[in-house]
């Protein structure tokens, strides 16, 4: 039996729970090729074991396992783990059932047999949600321009610099990321939509805006102001360099 590696921290980790090789394989295979990091247990004492070398942010969770019931890991992880996301996949239908599993702190209930991409739209809603629910974030300082996205306003020496919202919710996703490689895949996902069919061209033209509007607000300025530096990664995407002031 293949032991599972520990999840990339660099992306959300899942614990899957199903004894299932078949269904364990396609979510393992279904998750790692859309940015999860899946760890696969086949067991409710594997998945015990497992959570503890976390951190794990989900857990897909079968409840007919071999050793016990998945009621009772949900039960156990949940008091161990508060903030973990659990989703119970099984093929028990009947009401009583879906109430038992919430109950034992599921967030959420699938009913075999289920389409991946089904439960990936479940996964992205759940973890919007608790994004949203997050504290808000802390004004963010780019040389001179502060950006606050509680706010979202975006200030040179106090002035204020009109963006327009793509242009500034771009700005804000570069400016949590410095001096990192942001891909164009990436920054279409984040700033419009994962399902955006359109030109990635508009990524290029909010760009192109974006650092317009800035240049303007630096002239404006009356006193020198350090801007951040966007530097543009050919066949890749953008880069907001860490220390251009």
């Amino acid at each position: 039996m293949r032991t599972p590696a520990a999840p990339d921290r660099g992306r959300l980790g899942v614990l899957v729970v199903e004894d299932d090789d078949t269904i364990g394989r396609h979510l393992e295979t279904g998750l790692r090729s859309n940015g999860y990091a899946p760890a696969w247990r086949r067991t409710g004492a594997g998945a015990l074991a497992e959570a503890g070398q976390g951190p794990y942010d989900v857990l897909l969770l079968d409840l007919g396992l071999p050793d016990m019931d998945g009621l009772d890991v949900a039960r156990t992880l949940r008091a161990r783990f508060p903030d973990l996301l659990i989703i119970i996949l099984t093929a028990r239908t009947d009401d009583i059932d879906v109430i038992a599993g919430l109950d034992a702190g599921a967030d959420d209930y699938l009913v075999k047999p289920f389409s991946l991409t089904v439960l990936l739209a479940r996964l992205r809603a759940h973890l919007r949600r608790r994004t949203l629910a997050s504290p808000p974030p802390e004004p963010v300082m780019l040389g001179d321009l502060v950006l606050d996205e509680t706010a979202r306003r975006c200030t040179l020496h106090g002035a204020d610099v009109p963006l327009r919202p793509k242009e500034f919710e771009l700005l804000a996703l570069l400016g949590r990321h410095p001096g990192e490689a942001v891909s164009r895949e990436t920054l279409m996902a984040e700033v419009w939509d994962e399902n955006w069919f359109g030109s990635t061209k508009t990524l290029d033209v909010t760009m192109a805006g974006l650092r317009r509007r800035l240049t303007v607000a630096a002239k404006s300025s009356p006193r020198p102001a350090r801007l951040p530096q966007i530097t543009t990664l050919r066949g890749h995407g953008y880069r907001l360099e860490q220390e251009p002031w």
